[in-house]
């Protein structure tokens, strides 16, 4: 069987008390599931000896951040 997930935000406008709250509510859940992110990623296609590259480079960055070594 092959199993397709759509990743979709429901919210329950039962729970929520006006419309304002309800847009603020879906506007956090779009950040925590860093959507946005990942459509701006799919844009283009970048090479997979670029994108560890860029996780290397972050990696080494954070490292010294965390050191203390900037």
């Amino acid at each position: 069987m092959v199993y397709i997930y759509i990743n979709m935000i429901i919210i329950d406008l039962t729970k929520e008390r006006n419309i304002e709250s309800a847009l603020r509510t879906y506007k956090q859940k779009v950040q925590k599931t860093k959507q946005i992110q990942k459509l701006r990623a799919r844009q283009a296609f970048v090479k997979p000896s670029v994108n560890r590259r860029k996780e290397i480079l972050k990696a080494v960055y954070v490292e010294k951040k965390r050191n203390g070594l900037d």
